[in-house]
């Protein structure tokens, strides 16, 4: 069971997300902001996060750069689960630290998909 850190500002999102993940067999951890992810992951590092990109104040992009940066946290694989769609926002996001990106809405199968590609580079 891999622990996923889930960062959206939009409340039906986040719980969306959880419960698809929560029903794959993840423990789950929220946060409704890029700082309050940051907390989150002082606290417990997780073997993945999934983020949104559009959020006030810190945007997922910027959130994954931060966690880049840090030697502690700079191999945990960041998930874009996002409404932006074009294939430069995607590009970019990669060139930013994104290791897979997932245009919403993504169905369940998607994100368990995504979560278990990621965590096996990881293993």
């Amino acid at each position: 069971m891999s622990t996923v850190l889930v960062v959206d500002d939009i409340q039906s999102e986040l719980q969306l997300i959880s419960t698809y993940l929560i029903q794959g067999g993840h423990q789950v951890i929220g946060a409704g902001s890029g700082e309050e992810a940051l907390q989150k992951v002082a606290e417990k590092i997780p073997d993945v996060i999934v983020t949104d990109l559009v959020m006030p104040d810190m945007s997922g992009l910027e959130l994954c750069r931060k966690l880049k940066k840090n030697p502690e946290t700079a191999k945990i694989p960041v998930i874009a689960c996002t409404t932006k769609s074009r294939q430069v926002d995607q590009e970019w996001a990669k060139r930013q630290g994104i290791s897979v990106y997932l245009v919403k809405p993504c169905d369940q199968q998607q994100l368990l998909d995504a979560v278990a590609s990621v965590v096996l580079l990881m293993a």
